[in-house]
């Protein structure tokens, strides 16, 4: 006969871990972890620029691989294998053609200094008015105008060592440019498998803030199309139109002009500051005919981007210019040809991204409490 009162109760397991124990051992897992992943990352770091940029081709150019799918016949393959030769030759090409440009204006420039075959005008009298420097920069460009030899070995130490400070660059620019070859070949390995990617993300973002994060997933991507088609797009059609064009002119330093017309058209200062030297030079120096017809060339390029910008740029996303610049400017510092696009895009998500959090965080007006 089974007695009806409960039996004894279990002893607790004196054996079992400790609390300090399993925090101990879980502390050494998390170290042996971060310490794998550091050196991951690590290893990974060179390639992370690069991989960025693909990904914001691959986001920019999305529609129009879509688009030629379509008319191929769904065949996505050869879409994004035409996408990535047409993104090499549109890319590449010009930038490669206007860094050599830029490169050999450079140190033609830099030769002319070394063989003292630089003619340097006198320098006007309003020099001596600026404020501060107008006497020692006058007194300069008078000994430059008058006696160059001696002005060389005067300033040559200085301007020989921004030579090669310039030199220095311009081999930097060239591993950008084989950077951007490689960026535009991983972005067509991304197009097939884009949506799926996609939604990886999302899915991702939905973990981290529900559904708000898959909104800032698809405000991420509307922000990259408009920055990368409404301002570097279009900044770099123009810069590429003038170097061609002061090519075809014979205009010396066209690589140079050209690169500063696509700084400028990227801050959003737009392309007159640089095209309008270009301008009265031409007029002072050519022909009547030569000079008219590069002006007629000239000015409808300073205007193009009030034409197309309202056309590629989507409504609602309004990145303020200095957002813009300071992308620019820091991104051009830190990484270099491929920073001179990625920071403004970049900085450009990040503000878009800030200012939609702050305003769905912004808290409305309180209501009574109904009892």
């Amino acid at each position: 006969m089974q007695s009806d009162q409960p039996g004894p109760t279990a002893a607790p397991d004196v054996n079992g871990p400790s609390f300090d124990a399993r925090f101990t051992d879980l502390l050494i897992k998390l170290i042996v972890v971060g310490f794998f992943a550091y050196l991951s990352l690590t290893l990974l770091a060179p390639f992370f620029i690069v991989v960025i940029w693909a990904v914001i081709l691959a986001v920019a150019l999305y529609p129009a691989f879509a688009a030629l799918r379509g008319l191929l016949g769904g065949r996505g393959g050869l879409a994004a294998t035409l996408i990535t030769l047409l993104g090499l030759a549109i890319i590449v090409v010009p930038l490669g053609a206007l860094t050599v440009n830029v490169a050999d204006t450079t140190l033609e420039l830099v030769a002319d200094f070394e063989n003292q075959t630089v003619t340097v005008p006198r320098p006007p009298e309003s020099v001596r008015e600026w404020p501060v420097i107008g006497e020692k920069v006058h007194a300069a460009w008078t000994l430059a105008s008058v006696n160059l030899e001696a002005a060389v070995k005067r300033f040559g130490p200085p301007l020989l060592h921004a030579a090669g400070t310039i030199v220095g660059k311009i081999a930097g620019v060239g591993f950008g440019m084989l950077g951007f070859a490689v960026s535009v070949l991983i972005a067509g390995l991304l197009f097939v498998p884009g949506p799926r990617l996609g939604e990886v993300v999302k899915s991702f973002a939905r973990r981290l803030a529900a559904e708000r994060g898959a909104h800032f997933v698809d405000l991420a991507g509307a922000t990259i199309r408009n920055i990368s088609r409404g301002v570097i797009g279009v900044a770099l059609l123009q810069a590429l139109l003038v170097g061609v064009i002061l090519t075809l002119f014979d205009v010396p330093g066209a690589g140079v002009i050209a690169f500063l017309v696509l700084l400028f058209c990227i801050v959003q200062v737009g392309p007159v500051p640089v095209l309008l030297p270009v301008i009265i030079w031409a007029w002072a120096t050519k022909d009547t005919g030569p000079a008219l017809l590069l002006t007629l060339l000239l000015v409808p390029i300073a205007v193009i981007d009030n034409v197309l910008k309202p056309i590629l740029m989507a409504r609602g996303l309004s990145t303020p210019m200095l957002v813009i610049l300071l992308g620019v400017i820091g991104g051009t510092v830190t990484y270099g040809l491929i920073g001179l696009f990625l920071g403004p895009i970049l900085l450009g998500i990040f503000y878009e991204l800030l200012m939609t959090w702050m305003k769905d965080e912004a808290p409305g007006p309180r209501t009574a409490a109904v009892s």
